[in-house]
């Protein structure tokens, strides 16, 4: 099974193609990291952060470099426009001792790519290749890239991008299937991946990212593409058990029940409690909000029910709204 394949990435060896959690803004914080984990994820990613940010000290930015035990392997991945600064944050990402620290090249956003940051850079790959060379240089921790198939549908330029930052010396590439101009739309395009992997001068590991969102799709991809791992995003909002699920189809070729109403809740109120102990009471249910829809996908009337979770800043009243949930009836699913 293609599964079963060994993965050596940096100083790190996986004995199957790892299951990786992307980098996600406000939601890939230490708590939700560590639930992934427990729930199957081999490699998870930190927020982006930025290296501006980092290099003013600034608290939000340092406190996105906390890593629990229990979470390894970790990168921690930074974004930035100017050489000597992503340089300089590679350094400080260094001290807080992650597995990896990942270049972000991919992030569409228009406030951050209108500076020539994350996907930004795609508009000027000589730069990208010497960030990335520069970056190497200055840390011994592994260093690896995660990027996009180009700008937009006339500058699919992935192939050599892959080539050119191969050569300044990172240890893995992750490819998502789409261009910035598409953002988060459309469908992902993995020829381009597939095209990367295959491309016999190649010879890092080649990381697929884009439409992941359940077993049969992670095994498509896979078994059509080759590629080294598989990142998930959005599908594990709210749903951290994707990847017992999908390591339990590639091993016996089955769909794994869903979990049921109950360890949903469970599993949210973990993530609460883990999120209060992290970053504070007020902070933490008012960054759970945003989780609640999901955790609870698919019960019927849950309108008024989530209107209380967004509206309380009281944890313990949560955990007792979480409770009556945990026991509406089965069949709201």
């Amino acid at each position: 099974m293609p599964h079963t394949r060994k993965v050596k990435i940096g100083n790190t060896e996986f004995d199957h193609i790892p299951l990786i959690l992307a980098p996600m803004e406000d939601v890939t914080d230490p708590p939700f990291r560590v639930l992934c984990r427990e729930k199957g994820a081999d490699w998870v990613f930190s927020e982006f952060i930025s290296a501006d940010g980092l290099i003013r000290d600034a608290a939000k930015s340092l406190v996105k470099m906390d890593i629990y035990p229990g979470e390894r392997p970790v990168s921690i991945q930074i974004f930035g426009a100017h050489i000597d600064a992503m340089v300089e944050a590679a350094r400080i990402v260094e001290q807080a001792g992650p597995d990896f620290i990942d270049i972000n090249f991919g992030c569409p956003v228009r406030k951050v790519a209108a500076k020539g940051a994350g996907a930004g850079m795609l508009q000027d790959i000589p730069k990208m290749e010497e960030m990335t060379r520069q970056i190497v240089k200055a840390v011994k921790t592994p260093v690896t890239v995660k990027t996009r198939l180009g700008w937009d549908e006339n500058s699919k330029h992935i192939p050599e991008i892959a080539e050119r930052l191969q050569d300044t010396g990172i240890a893995a590439l992750t490819i998502h299937g789409r261009t910035r101009s598409q953002f988060y739309t459309g469908t992902a395009d993995w020829t381009l991946i597939g095209e990367v992997k295959n491309n016999p001068r190649i010879y890092i590991p080649i990381i697929g990212n884009g439409d992941i969102k359940d077993p049969v799709s992670a095994q498509t991809f896979l078994t059509n593409y080759g590629v080294d791992g598989l990142m998930i995003g959005r599908a594990t909002v709210g749903n951290p058990w994707i990847f017992e699920q999908i390591k339990h189809y590639f091993r016996t070729g089955e769909i794994l029940a869903p979990p049921t109403l109950a360890q949903r809740a469970q599993l949210c109120k973990k993530h609460l409690q883990m999120s209060v102990q992290w970053k504070g009471e007020r902070t933490a249910v008012l960054e759970m909000r945003r989780h609640y829809c999901t955790y609870f996908k698919g019960i019927k009337n849950f309108k008024p029910i989530r209107m209380k979770l967004v509206t309380t800043w009281s944890a313990q009243e949560v955990y007792d709204i979480i409770d009556r949930v945990a026991v509406t009836d089965p069949e709201a699913f």
